[in-house]
């Protein structure tokens, strides 16, 4: 699919103190060495760990997901998507400590969603991803967070392709992109880094 917007950015969209909360209540959950894929085709945390390195704990809050939704919404229209889409998964608090990182990827699968717990999702796909930085940039150095452009048959696959998203490290920033956009955070080389990630699906595209 081509694409004229890669993401939508919200600079500082949530509030500095909103942003501590939401990390101090993260950080009662037990955190957990992050995994890549859907937890299949040899998914171990040793495997992962060549791709990804983070800690991540699960939040199901209605708050959260009311924080958030209004700034999915407003990126699907104002950057021309208008995917469909209807419900969301739990959302990802993600801690980035010191050389951890996310290599290159996308959130979406190729298959639709199958014998999950949530029936609501069978047969769907991830359509928009979202993620929230919670931190300040002052107070960790790396984690930078990019996209890929190759996406696009208007695109060869360079340095140059790669969009570097710097107005989106600001504390309480959010960015909205399409789940099949390749990104990722690099690595982190001072301080800890913390995020939000919420994935959206709907049906697939036709």
């Amino acid at each position: 699919m081509n694409l004229k917007e890669y993401a939508w950015i919200f600079p500082s969209a949530i509030n500095s103190k909103t942003c501590d909360e939401i990390v101090e209540y993260g950080l009662q959950k037990t955190l957990e060495v992050a995994r890549t894929g859907d937890g299949k085709n040899n998914d171990t945390a040793e495997n992962s760990s060549k791709k990804r390195k983070s800690e991540v704990t699960w939040l199901d809050d209605r708050w959260l997901y009311n924080l958030i939704h209004p700034y999915i919404n407003q990126a699907n229209i104002e950057a021309g998507w208008n995917f469909q889409w209807d419900y969301s998964e739990n959302i990802q608090f993600t801690k980035y400590g010191n050389n951890q990182h996310y290599g290159w990827h996308t959130d979406s699968f190729p298959e639709k969603y199958g014998n999950v717990e949530n029936k609501n999702f069978i047969g769907k796909i991830r359509k928009l991803s979202c993620t929230v930085n919670l931190s300040d940039p002052k107070s960790y150095e790396g984690g930078d967070f990019e996209i890929d452009l190759r996406n696009s048959i208007d695109y060869e696959i360079t340095p140059s392709s790669i969009l570097k998203l710097n107005i989106g490290k600001a504390k309480g920033s959010i960015i909205v992109f399409p789940s099949f956009v390749w990104h990722r955070v690099l690595p982190v080389t001072k301080g800890v880094r913390y995020s939000l990630v919420c994935w959206n699906i709907g049906w697939p595209f036709v």
